[in-house]
């Protein structure tokens, strides 16, 4: 049999702890973190070297069987949930290839998880600037295959813009290396930006080099109460206008998400005196310790406060105080998996377009899905908006068909996103959630040149078919 025959030489290549066909060991790689897909595999190869790699894909797809490549698996979109073939995970490349402080740079295998980079930046005295709640688990590899957001893409970009080079291997074992870290290097196409938002569907990451940021030394943060989205437009831009690139985050939480939070994950606060209609939270950072943030932050706010536009607002005056604020944020994840199935949307207008774009959808979510509840998330200065349809589980377990229903919720948001010139997905990618919408919603002429990009690198579709891209 065609797998016994794979199975020994992919174990004579990877060794014993590089093969897994046990399904109970298998069941974590086909089941999204959310449990809400599950798929199958032939087998689950993790290779501990990108020579592995390469020689696992080839012994693969000369059999014509697909691969699923696998970071952390912390995805919202399934784009990691196998459909039979094999996976291919990065866990066992954990390897820091090689430190340059002097250049900003870091060489790193895919397999590296975004805390260990966050440990070695801090070690050399910098900081690798990508913030996730899910940076425990997060690797490297999945992060550039997704073009990975978070908190900080005003100050810093996405992804995409962190990464000075990748190590692919592509669907017929051949390893491409954009190694070199360098800032200038105009030789044509760039594989390493091709490849960041990829999902996996024109190769697998092996390795990466990232760019570092200084580490800051002077920081300033705050928690304001407002009553309108168009309040927290409004100081968002006056904050901008005052500390320009000095902003490391504004993100903006509406009552019904800061709610969750506070009933679902112990230990975290509400520092206002209650809970407002929305919360706005503010980081401000410089390298230079000589900078004191804090009094002028309060003296933009104050004048805003003055003005009605703020109702309450804490500014931290301790790194305990700082830290938790941030906790808060990032615990949103994990209290909307407990609170209930929230359809969250990963939508993206210009920050202009925000409070016409959530009043219009929020007419829809009221008219069509009374029984669920609204919540909001948003990247305030970039526009990314996580509008989040939230139905109790008692609820949605009624539902007889319930991937059906969260193509209707996806369906009515992204018409408003659309509406208001923006975009379905902004920084959770499109995986096997969304092929459907890319169908209905992408430029056709766009969406021809990407499917030939596909077929050039990957002409039998063996790389994470099912993903990204929607059925020819």
């Amino acid at each position: 049999m065609i797998a016994e025959d794979l199975f020994e030489e992919l174990s004579t290549i990877l060794g014993p702890k590089g093969l897994l066909t046990d399904p109970a060991e298998m069941t974590p790689f086909v089941t999204d973190f959310r449990n809400r897909r599950t798929g199958s595999a032939l087998a689950v190869l993790l290779p501990a070297t990108t020579a592995e790699a390469a020689a696992a894909v080839r012994a693969v797809t000369a059999r014509k069987i697909a691969i699923f490549p696998q970071g952390g698996n912390t995805g919202l979109c399934y784009g990691t949930v196998p459909q039979s073939g094999v996976v291919i995970g990065l866990r066992r490349m954990r390897a820091l290839r090689e430190t340059d402080a002097r250049s900003g740079l870091i060489s790193v295998d895919a397999g590296v998880t975004l805390a260990e980079l966050h440990a070695e930046a801090e070690r050399l005295g910098m900081q690798f600037p990508l913030y996730l709640g899910s940076e425990g688990t997060a690797q490297i590899g999945g992060l550039i295959s997704t073009n990975a957001g978070g908190t900080g893409v005003l100050r810093y970009g996405s992804m995409r813009d962190l990464i000075a080079g990748v190590e692919v291997v592509l669907a017929d074992g051949q390893v491409v290396n954009e190694m070199s870290g360098l800032r200038k290097n105009n030789t044509g196409y760039s594989l390493t930006q091709l490849v960041a938002g990829a999902e996996g569907t024109l190769g697998i990451v092996t390795a990466a080099v990232v760019r570092l940021a200084p580490r800051m030394n002077s920081r300033a943060h705050a928690w304001l109460g407002l009553e309108s989205v168009e309040a927290a437009l409004e100081v968002g831009n006056r904050v901008r206008a005052a500390f320009g690139s000095q902003i490391e985050a504004l993100e903006l939480l509406d009552r019904a998400e800061a709610n969750y939070v506070l009933r679902h994950i112990p230990g975290v606060r509400m520092p206002l005196s209650d809970v407002p209609l929305y919360s706005l939270m503010i980081e401000l950072a410089s390298p230079a310790s000589h900078d004191d943030l804090t009094p002028q932050l309060e003296a933009v706010l104050a004048a805003a406060m003055e003005e009605g536009l703020i109702s309450d607002a804490v500014i931290a005056q301790s790194e305990q105080q700082a830290h938790d604020i941030w906790h808060f944020r990032h615990s949103v994840t994990e209290a909307n998996k407990i609170n209930g199935i929230g359809v969250v949307l990963d939508t993206s207008v210009r920050p202009s377009a925000i409070p016409a774009f959530i009043e219009a959808a929020d007419r829809i979510t009221a008219d069509r899905f009374p029984e669920a509840e609204r919540a909001i998330v948003a990247h305030l200065a970039d526009g990314n908006v996580h509008y989040i349809v939230m139905f109790p589980h008692e609820v949605w377990a009624s539902y007889p068909d319930k991937p059906a229903k969260e193509l209707e919720v996806e369906h009515a948001i992204h018409d408003v996103a659309a509406a208001h010139g923006g975009s379905f997905s902004a920084e959770h990618g499109i995986g096997r959630k969304l092929t459907s919408e890319m169908a209905r919603l992408i430029d056709p002429v766009r969406l021809d040149v990407m499917q030939r990009i596909k077929s050039a690198l990957d002409p039998d579709g063996l790389m994470n078919p099912g993903a990204l891209l929607p059925e020819a």
